[in-house]
């Protein structure tokens, strides 16, 4: 049986959408560290179903693209339920988010009073970000500061770990790009103890041939200002 100091109480939550390039990379590499690993395919049109369960991930599959909230919602619900879970990773399926820093968020919910941790590009100068991405990012965050009261450096980074409690009192109802600023709301009303993480984001080539910098730019934009 497997021991805390395997991680076997950790889940890792991978949303996953035509990533069938990178994702059996990713979950191989995840499940070194972190044995417990699920993905949420939605919706995708290549092979990113048999390249996550090749990896070693347990999938579970939306039959139409919900977008990325409710996939995020789908695997909480999903790991919450499992016996002996107790913390919870949010990370991303192409690449950009680095495993040794989901594991100092993890030890760091063991052994100090807080309920989540929010992985933050800019407490250091590891992440290579954009001038655009880095100026839509502060923007977001004056937002949040502004409207919720939680008070974050990055308010959009999708590298999160979390116990049982804040598992519990999240409930993720924005499917697409608004579900980062959700999730800070109810950080903020369900008084969550949080503190952030400095975390190295690696935007590769293949995640800028994808334009998925720029277009999330684009969509956070959006929804700080069309909402």
């Amino acid at each position: 049986m497997l021991e805390k100091s395997d991680n076997a109480d950790t889940w890792l939550i991978i949303p996953l959408y035509n990533e069938a390039t990178v994702v059996r990379d990713v979950i191989q590499e995840g499940r070194a560290t972190f044995p417990h690993i699920v993905c949420i395919d939605d919706g995708s049109t290549d092979d990113s179903v048999s390249e996550a369960l090749a990896g070693g991930a347990v999938v579970l599959r939306h039959p139409i693209n919900l977008g990325q909230g409710a996939a995020l919602q789908t695997g909480i619900e999903f790991a919450r339920s499992q016996k002996g879970a107790e913390y919870f990773v949010t990370f991303d399926s192409d690449g950009q988010h680095q495993v040794s820093d989901a594991l100092a968020m993890v030890e760091r919910l063991r052994s100090e009073p807080y309920d989540i941790i929010v992985g933050s590009r800019f407490l250091d100068d590891r992440t290579n970000a954009s001038a655009l991405k880095k100026l839509v990012l502060r923007m977001a965050v004056l937002f949040e500061r502004m409207s919720t009261g939680v008070r974050l450096t990055d308010a959009h980074n999708g590298l999160r770990a979390f116990n049982a409690v804040a598992a519990r009192a999240l409930n993720i109802r924005q499917n697409r790009m608004a579900h980062a600023s959700e999730i800070v709301a109810q950080i903020g009303e369900h008084k969550l103890r949080y503190a952030e993480q400095a975390v190295h984001i690696v935007y590769t080539d293949y995640s800028r041939s994808k334009g998925q910098s720029l277009w999330n730019s684009v969509n956070i934009l959006s929804e700080l200002f069309i909402k």
